[in-house]
């Protein structure tokens, strides 16, 4: 009897790290530097890494993101990374989610196996690794949400789990807010979220503020919160990364704050969903210097 393969294991098969295809689906993502980051670490490592942007329409409707999936799976890609707005929208077409995918409910990273699609969230570590090495003294009693999108997920989830006593909530959709306390209190319990309807009591009560939306882009200028609120008592982060230096971080910094910048997020997912892909825990310094080299 021959040795039994990885699917009798029950371990998931990986692609060939020789010839790896990959791509991320999103909205407005001509900028990203994921495949840079993925491509050079990837070549550094003697594969043959091809990381291909698919950018979509904003309102791509769930059959035609059903026939993309699918054409993707069966012309040799070994996954996808998932980005705005299609965090949420892409989980209704996956066979099984990892924990952390499931905790959070939205799925960043996309593995094509003999057994299904598997979807996977390496924003939560991502954020969570980001937190842990750049601001590793930060005080956590209670700390303010903006944003409570997909991203928004995983970002609450990772703060709750570092450690956050409570964490108030912010997002111009207020129905997207109360679904995330009320998720997050039924997994960490009672009162650990609640919904920020006065910014300027939640501020005053924060030790951190993060934001989670996109405000603070290019293509969406701005601060997700007035300059005014911010104290230089407080600790910022942002989970936006074009530009790297935000008018909230920009803000946040003249008044003194210790800050976080979205950059750090970037490299840790990738740096996660590369070893998803590959199987292959990448250099993550490598990586980071692949980033900072596109300025």
């Amino acid at each position: 009897m021959g040795a039994a393969g990885p699917e009798a294991a029950g371990i998931e098969a990986m692609p060939e790290p020789q010839d790896v295809l990959v791509g991320l689906i999103g909205h407005g993502i001509a900028a990203s530097r994921t495949p840079g980051m993925h491509m050079a670490e990837g070549a550094t490592l003697g594969m043959s890494y091809e990381y291909r942007l698919i950018d979509l329409p904003p309102d791509l409707g769930e059959e035609a993101l059903s026939q993309l999936l699918g054409n993707l799976e069966h012309s040799g890609f070994c996954g996808i990374n998932v980005t705005v707005p299609y965090k949420r929208a892409i989980l209704s077409h996956l066979d099984s989610l990892s924990v952390e995918a499931q905790a959070v409910g939205a799925v960043n990273t996309v593995l094509f196996t003999p057994h299904g699609r598997v979807g996977h969230n390496t924003d939560y570590w991502g954020f969570a690794e980001s937190l842990r090495r750049g601001l590793p003294g930060a005080a956590r009693d209670c700390v303010l949400l903006l944003g409570a999108g997909g991203a928004g997920h995983a970002v609450a989830h990772a703060l709750l789990d570092a450690g956050v006593g409570r964490l108030l909530i912010r997002d111009v959709n207020g129905h997207l807010a109360e679904a995330l306390a009320d998720e997050l209190n039924a997994r960490a319990g009672a009162k650990r979220a609640e919904v920020a309807r006065n910014p300027a009591s939640a501020a005053a009560a924060a030790d951190g503020i993060v934001n989670t939306s996109p405000v603070g882009m290019l293509k969406m200028p701005g601060m997700p919160i007035e300059g005014r609120l911010i104290e230089s008592r407080h600790w910022v982060a942002d989970i936006v990364y074009f530009p790297l230096e935000t008018e909230l971080l920009a803000t946040a910094r003249d008044k003194g704050c210790a800050v976080l910048p979205g950059s750090g997020m970037a490299l840790f997912q990738a740096v996660k969903a590369f070893e998803l892909f590959t199987g292959i825990a990448p250099d993550a310094e490598r990586m980071k210097k692949t980033f900072d080299s596109f300025g």
